[in-house]
């Protein structure tokens, strides 16, 4: 990708794609009849209007929290939009369920991992090898998590339009025509996906929590993982920001290969419907 070429990202909605770029975003989704509807938004960042909120580490808990809201209403605009329906999501609806999401998060990743450990505390005689046997418990239960959505047809076929998003921003970033042929040759795994993104929060709080918490009791051990939270989601975004760079060193190739490694659950290759799709979504969001 150039360096004078936008990063632009997004994600999978339901029978469509959402990309993001500095100040709107656009969504197309396949409806009922089969025709392609596009939506446009203005995209008012917090990062925009106060400029302390671009500073290292602030910008990528910015980002996650923005990405939480603007997710779930784009995920409800298309559901009525695939569906044929009318009804919008309330804003208290939003908070709920962005809420349930964090919610389901912490208890999978950082309650239970935390009860295991106090079981299996007594087994072994390192922080280290303690903590890293905490961080393997998450990746266990992101790995069952991921595979059990997998099980349902539904998720199987977002997961395609999360593949037909990635092979649509990589043919863009390499300066090739966004055509359908052109967007087939590209891999459906991207180095700034958000699955690379978890798996980063995870090894992150492996190395801080060894560093600063050692190996307190449940209660403490939960607290701890909750208050290093921003810290590790700030320096995940960073590393992710470098790993979509066009050169990014050795280092950062490594640390984000078990990122890609687990899009391989994450994303599917979509046919040429889905992949139309996701063109007229990034169409919609560059510069006229």
């Amino acid at each position: 990708m150039s360096e004078k070429i936008t990063p632009y990202g997004g994600q999978a909605v339901l029978e469509g794609v959402m990309m993001r770029g500095p100040d709107r975003m656009a969504m197309a989704v396949r409806g009922p009849d089969g025709s392609i509807l596009m939506e446009k938004f203005p995209l008012r960042s917090l990062r925009n209007r106060y400029p302390f909120l671009n500073f290292p580490l602030v910008r990528g808990v910015v980002t996650l929290f923005e990405a939480l809201f603007f997710g779930v209403k784009v995920l409800s605009r298309s559901a009525n939009l695939a569906l044929g329906e009318e009804e919008e999501i309330k804003p208290w609806e939003m908070v709920l369920t962005v809420l349930a999401g964090v919610g389901l998060a912490i208890l999978l990743f950082v309650v239970m991992p935390a009860a295991l450990i106090r079981w299996l505390d007594p087994l072994f005689a390192t922080n280290f090898w303690l903590n890293l046997t905490e961080g393997l418990i998450k990746v266990g239960a992101l790995l069952a998590y991921i595979s059990a959505l997998n099980l349902f047809p539904d998720t199987r076929r977002f997961f395609a339009n999360h593949g037909a998003e990635h092979k649509t921003l990589h043919t863009y970033e390499s300066g090739k025509e966004l055509t359908v042929e052109n967007v087939r040759l590209f891999s459906p795994r991207h180095p700034r996906c958000g699955t690379s993104f978890i798996f980063l929060v995870i090894l992150l709080s492996v190395i801080f929590f060894t560093i600063v918490a050692g190996r307190p009791g449940f209660f403490m051990r939960v607290g701890i993982h909750l208050s290093l939270l921003p810290l590790v989601a700030g320096c995940a975004y960073e590393l992710l920001r470098l790993a979509g760079k066009p050169k990014p060193n050795i280092l950062i190739r490594i640390m984000s290969l078990p990122g890609i490694f687990l899009q391989f659950l994450t994303t599917r290759e979509p046919n040429d419907e889905q992949i139309e799709v996701a063109i007229a979504a990034l169409q919609g969001v560059l510069k006229d």
